[in-house]
């Protein structure tokens, strides 16, 4: 409320220097030639503020006090990424409306309650997320229950909801190896994957970059990698899967990077 007013009371003329400021200070920076690299320069994504900042956030939306979340922010009308919400509804029709997600890097289920109105609406629905440890403690404790679940790791979380959609959101570019992961991850042959917002380099190569987040959010910063395109792609399409569609995510474009989604299918 305070920095609403202060921008109120402020003159155009500040107000886009303010902007320009912190367009230059917060965001993506830096091209290292290593994650370690970057890595020694941030400072992690597992601090108790990030945690704490996600679950006052998310334990007003799913008190109905508030709206939406995203990344701990709150706001007064839900963002959605409606392709992610079609291929959501795309799998429910093709697997007769039983829908059971792994939800991987979920935080405490921002996806989940983004786009619960609609999954009211199937049949079958089980949404199990995979973070980290501290995060799944606190999700267990404050918003687990019958639909929504949390898992230390993969195969536990494959064995006990047998997942057939895996959701990647703003995640697999924060992993050290996510091809790793993702191999991992894909033994279960997922019907559908869902890819958003996750970003690709303009240059054509695979890149790493420090995200500085607005002290506005919370103080942090971590490495992030910017993906070649084709490479990702065909990364899928070696594992069983075909585009179905793509699509430009809420995170945008710049002269260096750019943030896109796909939907991916597997091929019987």
């Amino acid at each position: 409320m305070l920095t609403k007013i202060i921008k109120e009371l402020l003159p155009p003329v500040l107000c886009t220097l303010l902007k320009k400021y912190r367009q230059q200070k917060y965001g993506w920076k830096g091209n290292y030639l290593s994650w370690e690299d970057a890595e020694n320069k941030s400072s992690k994504y597992d601090s108790d503020e990030i945690l704490n900042r996600v679950k006052e956030s998310l334990l007003k939306v799913k008190n109905g006090e508030e709206v939406y979340e995203r990344d701990s922010v709150i706001f007064d009308k839900v963002q959605y990424s409606w392709p992610l919400l079609t291929g959501l509804m795309l799998a429910s029709t093709r697997l007769n409306n039983d829908l059971r997600v792994l939800d991987f890097g979920g935080s405490l289920g921002s996806t989940y309650f983004q786009n619960v109105k609609f999954l009211k609406k199937i049949d079958n629905v089980s949404w199990s997320i995979i973070e980290q440890s501290h995060f799944v403690d606190m999700g267990k404790a404050e918003f687990e229950d019958e639909t929504l679940k949390f898992f230390y790791d993969i195969k536990t979380c494959i064995e006990q909801e047998k997942s057939n959609i895996l959701v990647l959101s703003s995640v697999i570019q924060y992993m050290e190896y996510p091809y790793r992961i993702l191999d991992e991850m894909l033994i279960q042959e997922f019907e559908y994957i869902l890819v958003d917002r996750t970003p690709f380099s303009q240059k054509g190569k695979n890149e790493i970059k420090l995200q500085i987040v607005s002290e506005e959010i919370y103080s942090a910063s971590y490495p992030c990698w910017f993906f070649e395109e084709c490479f990702f792609i065909n990364y899928f399409v070696s594992k069983g899967y075909k585009v179905i569609e793509e699509f430009d995510a809420l995170d945008g474009i710049s002269d260096d990077y750019y943030f896109k989604g796909y939907i991916f299918e597997h091929v019987k």
